[in-house]
């Protein structure tokens, strides 16, 4: 069944759970690999605002950050004012899947919201799915 409400993107990465919710838990270093709000900075404590590769306009992140959960709600928005939840992120220790320490699966969900047009919604799929090989690489080299 394709999920007409939520998008679920998955990599397994050879680092340990640690390492990788280290990248998914700061507001700084996900400027580095998420799309919709490259080159992070960080505008007031816990706020972050970057640059939309798409539009070129500016997008704010809060992070709710779970660190016994390895779970990151990531709320975000066009204004400071107009951000709400939307995605969230979670780091699968390897030793759960039996995988061993050395490896483990981080997702990545996102939530359809009413207004969004089918080729909106098609596109936050696409852009979180290669999203997922860039975690993967800037994780596996280090």
């Amino acid at each position: 069944m394709i999920d007409p409400h939520c998008h679920s993107s998955s990599v397994m990465v050879n680092r340990p759970a640690v390492a990788a919710f280290e990248l998914m838990s700061d507001g700084l270093k996900q400027g580095q690999w998420a799309w919709g709000s490259l080159n992070r900075t960080e505008v007031e404590p816990g706020l972050f605002r970057g640059t939309s590769t798409f539009t070129g306009k500016p997008t704010y992140v809060r992070l709710h950050v779970d660190h016994t959960r390895l779970q990151v709600d990531y709320e975000v928005g066009a204004t400071k004012e107009a951000m709400q939840f939307r995605n969230m992120s979670r780091v699968i220790p390897g030793e759960l899947l039996r995988m061993g320490p050395d490896r483990c699966v981080v997702t990545l969900l996102t939530w359809r919201l009413e207004t969004q047009t089918d080729a909106e919604w098609i596109q936050f799929g696409t852009i979180h799915e290669a999203e997922m090989f860039l975690i993967k690489g800037l994780l596996e080299r280090g």
